[in-house]
C-alpha cells in the first residue's frame, strides 16, 4: 500500500474519530448527572435509621414506638369513625358498601378474596390504647408483680403483646410497612374487617379489678355504638383476646366478633360454649420467651446437642395440664433426659433458653390450657418440639404443616413406661436432620417484629384472616334477612316451617 493511500485513508479518519469521542464524553456526562440525581433521591445506605431494621423485643419495639412514632400519630383524626349513634348511620353504611361490592362483582375478577384485604382501625380514645402502652413502659422495669401461680405479670404481657405488634404495624406510615397481604383503610365503607385497638391484657393484669372492668364496659359501649358493628352484629370485627383471662366480663356481648386466641380450650375454664370456634376466630402463636437462634446460632450448637430431651417449668398444672406431673414422673432419671421444675423470670428465661439450646427434643406438653409458649420457644430455638396435647389448635395451620417441624404424640402414648424415650430414639438421623433443616425455614413465621416482615406471624394473620373473608359476608347478610329468633344456626336439624303454613311434616319435626 502506497503512503499516499495510508494518508488519505488516515485523514478520512479523523471526522469519524472526532464524533466518537464527543459522543463518548457526553454519554459519560449523562450518566453522571443521572446517577448524582438519583443518588441524591434515594436514601443512603449509611444513613438508614436502626428502626429500619426487624426489632423482635417488645420492650425495645415499644419504647420507640413511644418515643418516636407516637407524637406523629397524635394527630386530628384522620378517618370516619363515628362518636354518636344513629340508625341512619347504618343504612347508609351498608348502601355504600353495597355500591362498592358490587361493582367490584362486576368489574373485578378476583372479588371476593383478593390482596390486599382492606381493614379499617378504629381510633379509639387514648385510654384504651395509648394510655395502657404507657402504664407498661412506665411500670415494667420497677414491678415484681406475679399471678398467684409465681408467673411475672410483665412477661406474661410480653408473650400476649400480638395487639401491639398489629397495631402498631397497621398504623404505621404505608412508606415504612413491608406487608402486601393487608393495607389500612380511613373509610369504613371499603373494609372488609374493622380491627379494635384495646389492649385487653394490659388492662386486667395492671388495673385494679373494678377499674379493668369499668373500662371493658366502656370499650364495650364504644366499639358496639359504631354503625359498622350495628350492621354486621360484629361479624367482621376483629379483637385481640389473646390471653385466656383478658376481657372475660363481656365476651359474651361480642360472640359474633373474631377473636384471636392463644387456643380454643375445649375444657370450658376459659371460653364457654358457643364462644370461639375455628369457624370465626384465629389462632395466634405466643411472642417467643427466648431469644432466637439464628443460623450461626443453630451451626453452632448442633454438636452442643447432646441432651435427648428438655423440659424446664412448672410440673403442677391444672385442666389438660395435669398430664405434666405424669409426664415429670416417668421421665425423671432416665438418661438423657432433663426434667426440671421452672419460672418465667429473668433467671428462668436464661436455663431455658441454654437447655433448649443443648437440645435435640423439647417436650411440649399442655399446660392450664392445650397450648403454652414453650412451643414457640423451642421452635425459635430450633429444638425440635414433642407435642403431646391432645386438643391443641395450631396457629396459621391452613398455611404451614406442623408434621414436618414437630413430633406429635398422643398423651395415652406419652405416658406409658419407656415409650416416648424409646420412640425418639427409633427416629433416623436423616429423619432428625429434616426436622431441624424444616424448623429452621419455619422459625421466621413465629418472630413478632417491628416493622412487620413478609411471611411473619403479622402476614400469616392477614393471609389466613382472607380464607374468612366470604364466610364473614354470608353470616352477615344472612343475619340482615333471617327474621329474628326463626334460627340461629345453618343447621337442618333446627329449622323451623313456618307458623302458618301447614306441613305434612310436622310430626317428624317436632
Amino acid at each position: 500500500m502506497s503512503g499516499k493511500q495510508q494518508n488519505h485513508r488516515s485523514t478520512s479518519f479523523r471526522p469519524r474519530s472526532k464524533t466518537l469521542i464527543i459522543i463518548s464524553l457526553f454519554s459519560v456526562s449523562l450518566f453522571v448527572i443521572l446517577y448524582t440525581f438519583s443518588s441524591s433521591s434515594r436514601p443512603s445506605i449509611s444513613k438508614l435509621n436502626p428502626s429500619d431494621q426487624p426489632v423482635t423485643s417488645f420492650v425495645t419495639s415499644l419504647e420507640h414506638f413511644l418515643i418516636q412514632k407516637a407524637p406523629k400519630l397524635s394527630l386530628p383524626v384522620r378517618d370516619d369513625t363515628v362518636r354518636g349513634e344513629s340508625d341512619d348511620d347504618v343504612r347508609k353504611l351498608d348502601e355504600k358498601v353495597f355500591e362498592r361490592e358490587n361493582r367490584w362483582l362486576n368489574e373485578d375478577p378476583g372479588y371476593p378474596v383478593e390482596f390486599p384485604i382492606k381493614v379499617y382501625v378504629y381510633e379509639m380514645p387514648k385510654k384504651f390504647t395509648f394510655d395502657l402502652l404507657w402504664l407498661f413502659h412506665k411500670t415494667y422495669k420497677e414491678t415484681s408483680n406475679a399471678t398467684s401461680n409465681g408467673s411475672p405479670v410483665h412477661r406474661l404481657i410480653e408473650q400476649h403483646s400480638i395487639d401491639y405488634w398489629l397495631w402498631a404495624d397497621l398504623i404505621s406510615p404505608e412508606s415504612e410497612r413491608r406487608l402486601k397481604s393487608v393495607v389500612r383503610v380511613h373509610k369504613q365503607q371499603d373494609a372488609d374487617f374493622f380491627y379494635v385497638p384495646f389492649f385487653t391484657t394490659i388492662s386486667f393484669f395492671l388495673l385494679e379489678k373494678q377499674q379493668c372492668k369499668a373500662l371493658y364496659r366502656e370499650a364495650l359501649n364504644w366499639v358496639t355504638d359504631q354503625p359498622a358493628w350495628k350492621r354486621s352484629e360484629g361479624r367482621d370485627h376483629i379483637f385481640p383476646i389473646h390471653h385466656p383471662w383478658s376481657f372475660k366480663s363481656v365476651r359474651k356481648f361480642v360472640k359474633n366478633a373474631i377473636w384471636l386466641l392463644p387456643d380454643m380450650d375445649s375444657t370450658g375454664n376459659w371460653y364457654k360454649p358457643g364462644q370461639v370456634s375455628l369457624e370465626k376466630d384465629l389462632i395466634l402463636p405466643y411472642v417467643p420467651n427466648v431469644d432466637i437462634c439464628d443460623a450461626k446460632c443453630l451451626s453452632e450448637s448442633a454438636p452442643m446437642r447432646t441432651t435427648l430431651l428438655f423440659f424446664r417449668g412448672r410440673l403442677k398444672r391444672n385442666a389438660g395440664g395435669k398430664i405434666r406431673a405424669k409426664l415429670g414422673a416417668e421421665l425423671s432419671g432416665v438418661k438423657g433426659v432433663i426434667i426440671s421444675e421452672g419460672t418465667a423470670g429473668e433467671g428462668g428465661k436464661l436455663a431455658a433458653q441454654g437447655g433448649m439450646r443443648r437440645s435435640l427434643f423439647c417436650l411440649c406438653p399442655a399446660g392450664d390450657t392445650p397450648s403454652s409458649a414453650r412451643l414457640f420457644d423451642a421452635i425459635v430455638s430450633g429444638c425440635i418440639p414433642v407435642i403431646v396435647s391432645d386438643e391443641l389448635e395450631f396457629p396459621f395451620e391452613g398455611i404451614l404443616d406442623y408434621k414436618k417441624v414437630a413430633v406429635l404424640v398422643s398423651s395415652s402414648d406419652a405416658v406409658q413406661p419407656g415409650w416416648l424415650v424409646n420412640h425418639l430414639r427409633s427416629l433416623t438421623p436423616f429423619q432428625i436432620k429434616e426436622l431441624q433443616k424444616n424448623l429452621a425455614q419455619y422459625s421466621r413465621h413465629f418472630l413478632y417484629s417491628s416493622p412487620a416482615q413478609p411471611l411473619g406471624p403479622e402476614d400469616l394473620t392477614w393471609r389466613m384472616m382472607a380464607g374468612k373473608l366470604v364466610n364473614i359476608k354470608l353470616h352477615t347478610r344472612r343475619s340482615q334477612r333471617v327474621v329474628k329468633g326463626s334460627r340461629s344456626l345453618c343447621r337442618c336439624d333446627c329449622w323451623k316451617p313456618n307458623s302458618t303454613a301447614i306441613n305434612p311434616l310436622n310430626p317428624l319435626l317436632s
